[in-house]
């Protein structure tokens, strides 16, 4: 299948867009990293997709990790000190990653995260945004924004409450447990797990039965469902928006980035 590159002008080289006949691939391209995702490839992605969502002949948009051993490990904790440091940092790039996740969640098109290795904190957000979700069996599933000290967004949160169940997503979050993909499968973070062999196969499995059917039929249907998905005026987004802040001014945080910085365990004292 014929493959064309495109924004290669207008992104960074760390987020590939190409178009793969009538699927949009985005791969997140630092495997070096193990993907993880850095402020230029947040601000990248609502670009990205709204290149593919203009192409008519766009009928599935496809994310990826570049490489074997990770979807998206998270975000880029390098850039922390800088990025995610002080007040007004803080929201400034909570902006920019809200807005790149809440477009991929958004999206008009029909979604596929393929997964293979880890995915891990904001890594698994990303692909709890896509519309369905197949993994390798050799992949792992994480939200550790416990461990880290790092304050975890409203909308992430709802996400994670949408697939798991509240129950479910209250064991995921509390424990910042490491998760094999087959137990992902049965918490409902994945909709399907194959061997590593088999994963382009059942990619392509749902690329073609998605293809086959109406487009307007499915952005109606998709669009209903993430309407029933929607957080309620109940909830009070300043006040919980406060919380996260909170979590970013707090001495754990500082803690929590020494220390894996420092590769040894954090110790919190939950101030």
């Amino acid at each position: 299948m014929d493959s064309q590159r495109i924004l290669q002008d207008r992104i960074t080289d760390n987020l590939i867009v190409e178009k793969r006949g009538a699927a949009g691939w985005i791969t997140f391209n630092d495997p070096a990293r193990h993907n993880a995702v850095s402020f230029a490839m947040w601000e990248g992605i609502p670009i990205a997709l709204r290149a593919l969502a203009e192409d008519p002949a766009i009928r599935v948009v496809v994310l990826a990790g570049a490489g074997e051993r990770a979807f998206v490990s998270g975000a880029n904790i390098s850039q922390f000190d800088t990025l995610r440091s002080g007040e007004e940092a803080v929201q400034a790039y909570e902006r920019v990653a809200e807005a790149a996740q809440l477009a991929l969640y958004d999206y008009d098109k029909p979604t596929i995260a393929r997964i293979k290795g880890y995915c891990i904190g904001g890594g698994l957000n990303i692909a709890l945004c896509c519309d369905l979700r197949v993994a390798s069996e050799d992949s792992s599933f994480a939200i550790p924004a416990g461990k880290l000290g790092l304050g975890y967004r409203m909308t992430a949160i709802r996400n994670l409450v949408t697939a798991a169940g509240p129950a479910r997503a209250l064991e995921i979050f509390l424990t910042a447990a490491r998760y094999t993909a087959a137990e992902a499968a049965q918490l409902g973070l994945v909709h399907k797990v194959v061997p590593a062999g088999e994963l382009d196969q059942a990619l392509r499995t749902y690329l073609d039965q998605i293809g086959a059917n109406a487009p307007l039929t499915l952005m109606a249907g998709k669009k209903m469902i993430r309407q029933m998905q929607q957080l309620g005026p109940q909830v009070d987004m300043r006040a919980m928006n406060e919380l996260v802040l909170a979590c970013f001014e707090s001495n754990d945080y500082r803690e929590g980035r020494r220390a894996f910085a420092e590769k040894r365990a954090p110790v919190f004292t939950g101030s």
